[in-house]
């Protein structure tokens, strides 16, 4: 299977086997491997092999691939790690601090007081804004 490639990404290397990773898993569309900056011990990446720098940009078979890799690993690591929590965090651009433009999944094990600043508080928000971009997204998904 040939998958869209950019030379200068990490992991295009990886997949390419350029650069060495420790891999737990991969399959024909995707690869899984640990995370070298770990939040927590455990901390796994899954990977699509072919380079779509976002989710809304890649086609929706590899993003089922990609979600059933990042399951696969995640019961991995709640049988291996028997975590607190676990978190399945997947970024999009420099806003949401995306590090390297390719999709991918952190399966990161969360460990009771860990300090991990994934998580918010749910604070009610204005009813009439949410039913506007309520409005604005029923436009977008017809």
């Amino acid at each position: 299977m040939t998958h869209p490639t950019d030379g200068t990404c990490i992991f295009c290397k990886i997949v390419a086997g350029q650069l060495p990773c420790f891999k737990l898993y991969e399959d024909a569309s995707t690869i899984a491997f640990m995370d070298i900056n770990p939040a927590n011990a455990g901390h796994a990446l899954a990977v699509a092999k072919g380079h779509y720098p976002t989710i809304d940009a890649t086609p929706p078979e590899v993003v089922a691939a990609v979600a059933q890799t990042a399951q696969r690993v995640a019961r991995a690591v709640m049988k291996t790690f028997n975590p607190f929590g676990l978190n399945l965090v997947q970024a999009n651009g420099e806003g949401a601090a995306q590090s390297v433009p390719h999709l991918h999944v952190h399966v990161i094990p969360r460990q009771r007081n860990d300090g991990l600043a994934l998580n918010w508080q749910a604070v009610p928000g204005d009813r009439a804004a949410i039913e506007a971009a309520y409005k604005q997204l029923q436009t977008a998904l017809s």
